[in-house]
């Protein structure tokens, strides 16, 4: 008489529990993934908004016609709905006729975003 073999048909406990684990590792780390591009995303929209402010303040300051005089000038901006503050560093040059100027940004709360750096001449 033929001995009975018993063939089972599914898979094993073991099996299924580590098809569990390889789930969910590549769940963990989609979903890390995911909270840095939100992160970036933010950050790049903060960086842009920031951007702006500062380029204003240049554009303005250009657009006056005035020759700047050296110190520093605090300013505020509201971009997409958001308050930066800001501010803008006159210094001489070795030539009279030009002034470096550096437009710091930063958020609300003070978190440094942006720092950008021109020379407005006297005509």
């Amino acid at each position: 008489m033929k001995a009975l073999t018993r063939r089972t048909k599914g898979f094993t406990l073991i099996e299924v529990l580590v098809a569990l684990a390889i789930v969910a590792i590549t769940l963990a780390a989609g979903l890390k993934a995911a909270g840095a591009l939100t992160s970036n995303a933010e950050r790049l929209l903060q960086t842009s908004a920031a951007q702006w402010c500062a380029e204003n303040q240049l554009t303005e300051l250009r657009l006056s016609k005035q020759f700047p005089g050296a110190g520093e000038i605090e300013f505020s901006c509201n971009q997409m709905g958001r308050d930066y503050l800001g501010r803008l560093s006159v210094r001489p040059t070795p030539n009279p006729n030009f002034r470096a100027v550096d437009a710091q940004v930063a958020s609300a709360e003070g978190v440094p975003l942006l720092s950008l750096s021109t020379i407005v001449s006297r005509y």
